[in-house]
């Protein structure tokens, strides 16, 4: 055999990952191969591996005897819709894409390269874990992902699609990610598995029910979007990307738009006019965004706020917004993560923001006070005050007590702030504040109710506007909701150029 024979054998041989047979029952569990998913997610031809020859160094275990090269990842990089990008795929068909020291030698190459050059990591997760076989060598490596991670945090994207299992250590990377990817009924994540969850409290339950990506998408949180089979993950990776930055020093580039009549004239009718009404926010949304634009991140946790990211005229914006079809839109330790979360992300990578307020407030009640409601809140009070991209808020109907102030008020650095003419801007609703302000005069009356409900209309007038709050310069303009969209266009225009000088520090403590 020549030196090209041999190349091209190699080459072969290291194409067939596990062999034949393991990649069938790959395919048999509706799962693709490592090197399928990277065919799917690539501009065709533009993938450049490295590494392809790498082989583990372990000796123990008759494992000298059991060599595969690549060693059950597949790594480098190439274009996605044009774009770098640095990737790796584990293979499941080599000892079922467990992490081996020189498995986690390629992922860590890869991602000082896409540090230095500044393009986002996209990892396809398919992994029984660290190889046993290797001992502490094994979790040696997976610390030395989980500080990469760390070091890329806010410098690149990166994005984590969950593919198969992924347990124990290994969760901890891609919940250090900017954003988790799971498939239905063939991934799951978890740190402990059914069987020891079983001994140590007596739990009978399923992989899926512990750790599958419907258990993750709607009850943890854990990850953000739930996909239905392995394309439509990756179409979903797609998508994302082409919202974001390729790293915190660039903007996301923008897509080609046209101008015409900004004017959204439904926008006027989606209030109701009872204050008590509930709508879809999401209809606002769509409304304000460029056409079918919105890409709703964490749609199945937390709904009682909406997170994503849209387009107006043609330029990536991230958007949270209160949703008062959901709990009338108050805010819970939930929300406020789900929120805090993705603003700092927006912050990382130059993604202007823009807030959609109709909150009545903190939700009350012991469990959300023992569990700590006071520091979540503040995760959001505190992601929005520090984030220094352009930021915008619409008030498009209530915004009480404190939560008015946590939901990017001018007092905490939004640059813009709007309000629409039925906006109620109050320390509370009116009829609660009456009661407490006027209390003895409506002990005192003939007809409590009729007092009541004739001070309640007082506060109202008085209070329950937008006016008040204009009047001080707390909102810069009252406008009509047709209006919305056009004044965004120009607003976010004119912050285009936006520069925040902040303190010198290492950085804050936010309150984790």
């Amino acid at each position: 055999m020549n030196k090209f024979e041999q190349l091209a054998s190699k080459t072969n041989e290291a194409l067939l990952g596990g062999g034949e047979k393991r990649i069938a029952d790959q395919h048999k569990k509706g799962k693709l191969t490592a090197r399928e998913r990277i065919h799917f997610f690539m501009d065709e031809g533009s993938f450049e591996e490295i590494g392809m020859f790498v082989q583990h160094r372990c000796k123990d275990f008759d494992m000298e005897s059991q060599q595969y090269l690549g060693d059950g990842v597949v790594t480098g990089y190439g274009t996605v819709n044009g774009r770098l990008v640095y990737v790796f795929s584990q293979d499941f068909t080599v000892f079922g894409g467990s992490l081996s020291e020189t498995h986690a030698e390629k992922i860590c190459k890869i991602m000082d390269l896409a540090m230095k050059n500044g393009a986002p990591v996209i990892g396809l997760n398919d992994s029984g874990g660290a190889r046993i076989q290797e001992g502490v060598v094994s979790l040696g490596g997976y610390a030395d992902i989980f500080y990469k991670n760390t070091q890329a945090s806010g410098v690149i994207p990166q994005l984590s699609a969950i593919m198969g299992p992924c347990a124990g250590g290994a969760v901890y990377s891609p919940a250090i990610t900017d954003f988790i990817l799971m498939v239905e009924n063939t991934s799951y994540m978890f740190v402990t598995g059914p069987n020891v969850v079983k001994t140590v409290t007596h739990e009978d339950v399923t992989s899926e029910d512990l750790g599958g990506a419907h258990t993750h998408a709607s009850k943890s949180g854990v990850t953000h979007f739930a996909c239905a089979n392995e394309l439509e993950c990756i179409d979903h990776i797609k998508r994302l990307l082409s919202y974001m930055p390729q790293n915190c020093e660039e903007n996301t580039p923008a897509q080609p738009y046209t101008s015409g009549n900004e004017k959204r004239e439904a926008l006027n009718n989606i209030v109701p006019d009872n204050a008590n009404q509930p709508y879809d926010m999401r209809e606002v949304i769509e409304l304000i965004a460029d056409e079918n634009s919105f890409l709703e991140v964490h749609k199945e946790w937390a709904d009682n706020i909406v997170v994503g990211f849209a387009r107006i005229a043609g330029r990536s914006i991230g958007i949270i917004a209160n949703q008062p079809a959901v709990l009338a839109g108050v805010l819970d330790i939930n929300s406020s993560r789900k929120g805090a979360r993705f603003v700092r992300f927006c912050d990382c990578f130059n993604i202007p923001l823009l807030t959609l307020v109709d909150v009545p407030g903190f939700l009350p009640g012991t469990d959300q006070e023992w569990h700590g409601i006071i520091t979540n809140g503040a995760k959001l009070l505190y992601a929005l005050s520090e984030a220094t991209v352009p930021k915008i808020t619409v008030i498009t109907r209530k915004a009480y007590g404190g939560a008015y102030d946590v939901m990017n008020s001018k007092h905490i650095g939004a640059d813009m702030n709007y309000a629409w003419p039925q906006a109620e801007i109050a320390v509370m609703g009116a009829k609660g504040a009456a009661e407490i302000i006027f209390k003895k005069e409506i002990t005192e009356a003939t007809d409590k109710e009729a007092k009541l409900k004739e001070k309640t209309d007082e506060y109202t007038d008085k209070f329950a506007n937008p006016y008040l709050a204009a009047a001080r310069g707390f909102v810069d303009e009252v406008i009509l909701p047709e209006q919305t969209r056009e004044k965004l266009i120009k607003a976010y225009k004119m912050l285009e150029n936006k520069v925040a000088n902040m303190p010198k520090k290492k950085h804050g403590n936010i309150p984790l």
